[in-house]
């Protein structure tokens, strides 16, 4: 197992500056997920982790041991590293079975045939596979090939995995299976893992910790709760959570310990508890309101308005099965809410919206920074 430290890490494509200051602790077990938009740096920070890229500046550390230190142009060879890599792509070789694929790398270490066989077999029995070891990689599916892939990476114990977008050819289905596995095989052998992706499904529902990547640089980095329930920023926030997050602007300030905020939806005080550290500022000031599209109920109207609630009209209903997306109008606002279930609401029609205030987080306009976080341990988020 393997603690990872990467210290004022830079990466430069000649003048394309990929990797800004990077600094990231991933810690022993942990299953750290790089989450970001195309182009934000995650490959490359797995590519100079791995090995096969070299930093311009910065060190990395190892279980405390430096692997890399640019000033000295010290960079240890990647087969030195005690790591592996499965790739988005499978890279078998068409020519071996299974079995031969698999036991590749242990060949080339000269270990003994007994070793192999048994440390072959356990691989992929793991990987529920081991009953296809005398096949060939295009007698296999798609996600059977993953998975022995995924069996030649840990057959040799590695202290660290690295996982660069692996389940991205595969179909719906077989991507939810595969998380599954990949969620059971690091529970069962507590290896260090670093997993690409810019799907935030997969990185909510598999990882330890996740760190969010926007151009180059490190936003955030906390558990997937955290990341989902308390972005540090507004590009965060705008880019975690699917259907989108709801964005209300208004104006707040700082009165008697609390924190006053006026929107449309209404106005809201919160106790200093809540606040995220970040500095007071004086007099009124521009805020951006973060309501997820699960934590609103909505209500047809009869009589009167329930408390923390206020009316709008039905803009859209987009039912999808399992769950129904409406978007209502609030005068100018539109608020996207998401239910369980099929729902029958008609557009133009009047309905109540119910909140919760103290799930709101609350951002400052100007810094885009977060100033009101949620309690997680302590409000109605399952």
């Amino acid at each position: 197992m393997s603690r990872i430290e990467l210290k004022n890490i830079d990466k430069y494509y000649g003048s394309n500056h990929v990797l800004k200051n990077l600094n990231l602790t991933i810690e022993d077990g942990a299953f750290m997920t790089l989450l970001g938009p195309s182009g934000c740096g995650k490959t490359t920070t797995l590519r100079v982790l791995s090995g096969l890229e070299n930093p311009q500046n910065g060190v990395i550390l190892m279980n405390d041991e430096k692997i890399v230190d640019a000033a000295t142009e010290f960079f240890t060879p990647p087969d030195k590293r005690k790591l592996n890599l499965v790739f988005q792509s499978y890279a078998l070789w068409p020519h071996m079975t299974v079995f031969e694929n698999v036991a590749f790398g242990l060949r080339i270490k000269k270990l003994a045939k007994e070793e192999i066989k048994r440390k072959v077999d356990q691989a992929l029995e793991r990987l529920q596979i081991l009953e296809y070891s005398a096949r060939y990689p295009s007698e296999l599916s798609g996600g059977q090939q993953q998975r022995v892939a995924i069996a030649r990476a840990i057959v040799s114990d590695p202290e660290l995995l690295l996982m660069d977008e692996p389940l991205s050819n595969l179909d719906a289905k077989l991507r939810m299976d595969m998380r599954s596995e990949i969620k059971r095989l690091h529970m069962e052998m507590g290896t260090t893992v670093v997993y690409v992706t810019h799907d935030q499904s997969e990185a909510l529902t598999m990882s330890t910790h996740i760190a969010v990547f926007f151009n180059g640089e490190l936003k955030q980095v906390d558990t997937p709760i955290n990341v989902y329930t308390n972005p540090a920023n507004l590009e965060v926030a705008a880019f975690i959570g699917t259907p989108r997050t709801n964005f209300v602007e208004g104006r707040a300030r700082y009165e008697d310990e609390s924190l006053k905020v006026d929107t449309v939806i209404g106005e809201y005080s919160y106790k200093e508890n809540t606040f995220t550290g970040e500095e007071k500022r004086t007099g009124e000031f521009k805020v951006v309101v973060g309501i997820r599209p699960e934590q609103i109920t909505i209500s047809r109207i009869k009589g009167e308005i329930p408390p923390n609630s206020i009316v709008g009209e039905v803009y859209s209903v987009m039912p999808s099965g399992s769950e129904t997306l409406v978007e209502v109008n609030v005068g100018d606002t539109k608020i996207l809410i998401k239910l369980m279930g099929l729902i029958r609401l008609s557009p133009g029609e009047m309905v109540s919206l119910g909140f919760s205030p103290d799930n709101f987080t609350v951002y400052d306009k100007d810094s885009g920074r977060l100033i009101k976080k949620v309690d997680v341990s302590d409000s109605d988020i399952k």
